[in-house]
């Protein structure tokens, strides 16, 4: 750069453009030109300042970057304040990329100051000008800091616990809301911790070092001057607040009158302070607004970016056991205890319980049941943890919880395959034959005695007891679904859905023909004295479930068209037992109703 070209870019570009003619003249020449490496530093803390640097091009941060920290513009100064007031550098320079300077060495700096005396005049008062600037700033800052600290959230409470469906989901929202610039509504029930997920939110997202901040709309002044401020009189949250998070607690408790303005700063980002004139321009905020509702709100639904539905913790009963160790893990460690585990027949009876208050309710629950623990206990039983209740739930009896080795055989493989194909396929098979070819009497064939004196009526009797457990064990579904297997095997091919709507309709009205035609050829051919026409009975249903399995996916002739079956459905509903899976584990845990 030319000499000329060189003051002309020291005038217009540079700080010493306060300084007169003559003193740029004289300092000109006396430049360096300094080019620095990437990474390289510019002086030592604790040490004098090697001389004064000017940025040509390029890009100079601190070494130790605080949390407002930026990179200098080409033209910026290095160390004046330091040579003026004859200091070691406080905070040295590093540069972040290839660097072009101009460099002005201590020595010469100083013959400058004691050559024109007016130079130490003039960045006196820029330096008084500056210390002003940074005392309004700082009064303001403390206004600031005043106004934000009693709504200050300062750190999420905890992640998103549990690994079912429900939660990876709301993992997911919750970091997408955070990835994104954007407006967020989140509504649930009480007792979600929703102000929680809009702390994580914010501290995982580019604003975390921003100030956050949650107001309950409840306490929010009729005129919101707490919230906008007031036009010439102290700032109000959202002008404190600048560039961080406000979120809105229980939005649905805010009055009326603040609903359009509220809708003005969501939608435009701008606001007006109480008592500004109409005609005046609104004020802009950069804030990320949080919306945190109990109930949907059509009046700003359309105004929020995104919405967040939290769900219930009844169904997210998959996560349960990860949430009960947690709880009981922050209790014993602020207690200083080892943390007890949980035995499957309390996670059992928390998950048959709704948790009207949810999150809030299972943690209290958990925190309570380790303080009524005995003495030297190591886990939490089911008598420990027992919550409240409901009249529905009062008088019922687990058997599965009550007969641990019953559970175990429903769960084995015992039950009910290897009783179908290893038992009950045979069995259904030798009893046909007996009727097909041995005697024709009761007298005579114990398979035709045993078919209509004793298992017909211990079907009928067995209803109350244990409903439709018939079904599970039917030998006219095992032959279905063996059908089904080998047609597939032999002729590969998609079988048909189930014609739901047809089925619904008309299946009722062929059930009541198929069992009316029964009774008929009951009466009219002496159906229960002889052996083959009852052989031809069950060959008939058996027939009817080959037929369709071969047809329709799963059981169709079992849920629609089976005599037997629909006789059973019918009086199961006479039963006091019954088969009912934990509400809320199949809905988090499984994806289709099967």
């Amino acid at each position: 750069m030319e000499r000329a070209d060189l003051t002309l870019w020291l005038q217009e570009r540079t700080a010493l453009s306060i300084l007169d003619d003559e003193v740029i003249d004289a300092i000109a020449p006396q430049l360096q030109p300094q080019a620095q490496a990437a990474d390289s530093v510019l002086g030592q803390p604790d040490s004098p300042p090697p001389g004064l640097y000017i940025l040509e091009s390029g890009q100079i941060e601190p070494v130790t970057p605080g949390p407002r920290a930026v990179s200098l513009l080409p033209g910026s100064t290095l160390y004046l304040e330091d040579l003026l007031l004859e200091q070691s550098i406080q905070q040295p320079w590093k540069c972040l990329s290839d660097c072009q300077l101009w460099f002005l060495p201590r020595d010469a700096f100083r013959e400058l100051l004691q050559q024109y005396p007016n130079l130490i005049r003039s960045f006196s008062q820029e330096l008084v000008q500056t210390v002003r600037q940074l005392s309004s700033r700082l009064d303001f800052e403390q206004v600031r800091q005043e106004v934000l600290r009693p709504y200050l959230v300062t750190k999420a409470r905890r992640g998103i616990i549990g690994r079912s469906r429900y939660g990876t989901r709301l993992r997911n929202q919750v970091r997408d809301a955070f990835e994104q610039y954007q407006s967020v509504m989140i509504f649930g029930e009480p007792g979600l911790e929703k102000d929680n997920l809009a702390a994580l939110m914010h501290y995982g997202s580019d604003l975390r070092r921003e100030p956050m901040i949650k107001i309950d709309c409840a306490r929010i002044q009729e005129s919101g001057a707490e919230l906008f401020g007031r036009s010439g009189g102290k700032p109000g949250l959202i002008e404190a607040l600048g560039n961080g998070t406000l979120v809105f607690n229980n939005v649905q408790e805010l009055p009326d009158s603040l609903y359009p303005a509220l809708g003005q700063l969501l939608e435009h980002h701008t606001y007006r302070p109480v008592g500004q004139a109409d005609d005046a321009q609104p004020l802009t905020s950069p804030a990320r607004l949080v919306l945190i509702t109990e109930q949907p709100l059509p009046q700003l639904d359309d105004r929020v970016d995104s919405r967040i539905r939290v769900p219930p913790l009844r169904v997210r009963k998959a996560d349960m056991g990860d949430m009960v160790k947690y709880f009981a893990t922050l209790t014993c460690r602020a207690r200083g205890i080892p943390r007890p585990s949980l035995t499957p027949e309390a996670l059992r009876k928390l998950q048959a319980y709704d948790f009207p208050n949810n999150v809030r309710e299972l943690e209290s629950l958990v925190s309570r049941a380790i303080s009524q623990m005995p003495p030297g206990a190591d886990a939490i039983t089911e008598e420990i943890i027992w919550p409240s209740q409901s009249k529905k739930k009062q008088f019922r009896f687990n058997l599965l919880n009550a007969y641990p080795q019953f559970r175990h055989f429903l769960r084995s493989p015992w039950w009910p395959d290897r009783i179908n194909y290893g038992f009950t396929l045979a069995v259904f098979a030798g009893v046909v034959a007996i009727l097909w070819l041995g005697p024709q009497d009761r007298q005579h064939n114990f398979a035709l005695n045993f078919f209509w004196a004793w298992w017909w009526p211990l079907i009928l009797l067995t209803f109350p007891f244990v409903g439709r457990l018939w079904c599970a064990v039917c030998p006219f579904m095992i032959y279905g679904e063996v059908t089904q297997k080998l047609s597939l095997w032999l002729v590969p091919r998609q079988l048909k859905g189930w014609p739901r709507q047809a089925a619904d309709r008309w299946g009722g009205w062929f059930l009541f023909g198929l069992f009316a035609l029964i009774l008929l050829w009951e009466e009219l051919w002496d159906l229960q004295d002889t052996a083959y026409l009852s052989a031809c009975l069950l060959l008939l249903i058996t027939a009817g479930a080959m037929i369709f399995s071969a047809i329709f996916e799963r059981r169709f002739w079992c849920r629609y068209l089976c005599p037997i079956g629909g006789m059973n459905g019918l009086f199961a509903k006479l039963s006091m037992t019954e088969l009912r899976a934990q509400q809320g584990t199949c809905s988090a845990e499984c994806t289709t109703y099967q």
